[in-house]
């Protein structure tokens, strides 16, 4: 089977079309599939996702893709979350309750409780404070960069040296994790223009 450069995850929660068309901009060609078959044959992996924890759990299981996603992550193969794809690589998530996320990074994914007037679902443009500047996806991204944002929940990882980028919105939250071949953010780098498409050529260049 034919190997293929990169793949992003169509498990109907994703927005899609914008992240391949931001990463084919810079001449690269992507493969949207939703079949773990697919997946072994990818050099780097994007799991993007909008929408609710349980719902997203249950697509990704019932195409069979979790385990073809911690496969690639254990075969130290690079890996994107964005967003909601970001979420899941966590145990849990207060949004769903009882339900397991991938584990992958350990800790759990919290509700913004914030104080008016601040607003939730947070969404539009924040800054990134950088707390790693050895991360290969910061490359070349200043300190305070601005990128968009639509999120109810946040991540709060145990281990606190995986946070290579902070948000602060009533309270400051990860909004850019880096763990080895794993990196993930909160906000949609797709959306985040010029900064945005930065990180994604940087991921691109790995």
């Amino acid at each position: 089977m034919k190997k293929i450069e990169i793949a992003i995850i169509d498990y109907g929660m994703g927005n899609i079309h914008s992240v391949k068309k931001a990463l084919e901009s810079f001449g690269v060609k992507t493969k949207v599939t939703n079949q773990a078959q697919e997946l072994k044959n990818c050099h780097k992996l994007i799991l993007p996702g909008v929408g609710a924890f349980s719902d997203a759990l249950r697509e990704l299981k019932k195409r069979d893709l979790i385990f073809a996603i911690l496969n690639h992550i254990q075969q130290k193969k690079f890996f994107l979350g964005i967003c909601l794809g970001m979420q899941l690589l966590f145990t849990e998530s207060e949004e769903a309750k009882g339900l397991k996320g991938l584990n992958v990074f350990l800790g759990k994914v919290k509700r913004l409780r914030l104080k008016k007037p601040l607003k939730v679902p947070h969404i539009g443009w924040n800054q990134l404070k950088i707390k790693n500047n050895h991360c290969p996806l910061l490359k070349g991204i200043p300190d305070n960069s601005y990128v968009y944002f639509c999120h109810s929940y946040y991540p709060l990882p145990q281990d606190p040296k995986v946070v290579s980028a902070t948000t602060d919105y009533g309270i400051e939250f990860a909004s850019f994790l880096w763990k080895d071949n794993i990196f993930a953010v909160q906000f949609h780098p797709e959306k985040s223009q010029h900064t945005g498409l930065k990180i994604l050529k940087n991921f691109l260049e790995i």
